[in-house]
C-alpha cells in the first residue's frame, strides 16, 4: 500500500472544498411532487374511466395503465418527458410512465439505424431484463400456486 503524501492530502482537501454540493433536499422534494402529480393524474384517469361505466375491479385499472403508458410514450416522443425527468429525477422514473419512457427512449435514439436494426433491436435495451425477469418470476409463482392448490 502506498502512503498518501502531504501534497496529495492538500489536493484532496482542495478538491472536496470546491466540489459543488448536490441539492439533496430540492431533489427529494421535486421527486416527491412530480411522482405524486403523475400518480394523481393516474387517479383522475381511473375516476374518469369509472364514471363512464368501466368496472372498478377489472376494466378501469387496465385502461388507466394503458393510458399512462401511452402518455409516457407520447411525451417521450415529443421530448417533454426527458425535460420532466431532468427536474424530477426519480419522481418521473418510478410510476408506470417511467417504464414507458425506458422503452421508447432507446428506440428513438437508434431510429437512424432503421426500423429493424435500430428501433426494434434497441427498444428493450433497458426494459428487456425487467420484462424477462418479471415474466419468468410471475410464471414460476403461478406454477407454484397452481401446484399448491392441487
Amino acid at each position: 500500500m502506498s502512503k498518501i503524501t502531504q501534497g496529495q492530502k492538500e489536493y484532496l482537501q482542495l478538491v472536496n472544498s470546491l466540489k459543488p454540493k448536490p441539492p439533496y433536499l430540492k431533489n427529494i422534494i421535486m421527486a416527491f411532487l412530480v411522482g405524486g402529480l403523475i400518480c394523481l393524474l393516474g387517479q383522475f384517469i381511473l375516476n374518469f374511466y369509472v364514471s363512464i361505466g368501466l368496472d372498478i375491479e377489472k376494466e378501469a385499472p387496465s385502461a388507466t395503465s394503458a393510458t399512462l403508458v401511452f402518455l409516457g410514450s407520447f411525451l417521450t416522443g415529443l421530448g417533454v418527458y426527458d425535460q420532466i425527468g431532468k427536474r424530477a429525477g426519480a419522481g418521473s422514473i418510478v410510476p408506470i410512465t417511467g417504464f414507458a419512457n425506458s422503452i421508447v427512449a432507446p428506440a428513438m435514439e437508434f431510429k437512424s439505424e432503421g426500423y429493424v436494426f435500430g428501433v426494434a433491436a434497441k427498444m428493450f435495451v433497458v426494459a428487456g431484463p425487467v420484462l424477462v425477469y418479471g415474466i419468468t418470476t410471475s410464471a414460476l409463482i403461478g406454477l407454484i400456486y397452481y401446484f399448491l392448490k392441487l
